[in-house]
């Protein structure tokens, strides 16, 4: 089978079964998470797509820009992700390194040329702010379903699309840096295109919305995107462009080795 998952092949059939057999029903707050998940993080067997960040604040703006790329590896959802930067220049040829696991704690490095050295990110680190940005480490790769508690609130619409509104609480209050999210799950696509965070005293701290939709290559996907900090003022947009899937990329090509030499299919 092509890398494209054993586990999310079984899981789309998983919920065309249980479809097929609740009829009009509406699916579980569970269903909705793990299908956005699938639709979020795991489209083709891997990506590869040419980033712009823009981190607004009221003094101003800074840019950066970068190649993300991403391969799923094996059948139990295990991702490598490989984001290089190429400008500004303070930043240039940084690149950050992610092993995501479904069952453990992530994998995470960072190369820093200005150093020439390679820094191991902790754990305990995946919720501080990804470069400056109003995105976290957790935020790039994802936060697993099966860590919350969810529950179906109700249907709206966001963004002129028909939704479903998932409140998730997190099983391991350690585990997150909220304390509950709220996640419109576009019913058509699967993605989310508008989710609340809100921290420890319950107060709204940031909201990301998908502000752009687009079809590539057949996939469905959220092509700019913002995450904005209602307590400081301060947001980020991400806009995806040159985006391509199932490009055949090997793992091995997403390995330590590659961060102090990245090969050419991933920063080209």
């Amino acid at each position: 089978m092509s890398r494209t998952f054993t586990f999310l092949i079984a899981a789309l059939a998983t919920l065309v079964v249980r479809s097929a057999a609740t009829s009009a029903q509406t699916p579980s707050a569970e269903d909705i998470m793990r299908r956005s998940n699938l639709a979020r993080y795991y489209p083709g067997g891997d990506m590869r797509a040419r980033v712009v960040m823009r981190l607004l604040s009221p003094g101003g703006e800074r840019v950066r820009e970068m190649i993300m790329s991403r391969v799923n590896v094996g059948s139990t959802g295990d991702q490598r992700y490989f984001i290089y930067f190429n400008r500004p220049p303070d930043v240039r040829d940084m690149v950050l390194l992610v092993w995501k696991y479904p069952n453990r704690d992530n994998d995470r490095w960072l190369f820093i040329p200005t150093l020439k050295a390679v820094r191991r990110i902790a754990a305990s680190d995946k919720h501080t702010s990804f470069v400056g940005s109003d995105f976290t480490y957790e935020d790039v790769s994802g936060r697993e379903p099966d860590d919350d508690r969810h529950q179906l609130i109700r249907e709206d619409s966001a963004a002129g699309r028909a939704s479903y509104v998932v409140e998730s609480i997190p099983r391991d209050p350690g585990s997150a840096e909220f304390s509950r999210t709220l996640s419109w799950v576009d019913k058509a696509t699967w993605l989310v295109v508008r989710e609340e965070y809100y921290d420890a005293r319950k107060d709204l701290a940031r909201v990301f919305t998908a502000e752009e939709l687009k079809q590539v290559e057949g996939i469905w996907t959220a092509t700019r995107r913002r995450m904005k900090n209602v307590q400081s003022g301060h947001e980020t947009e991400v806009t995806f462009s040159e985006i391509q899937y199932d490009r055949k990329l090997s793992p091995d090509l997403f390995g330590e080795r590659s961060l102090r030499s990245p090969p050419a299919e991933l920063v080209r």
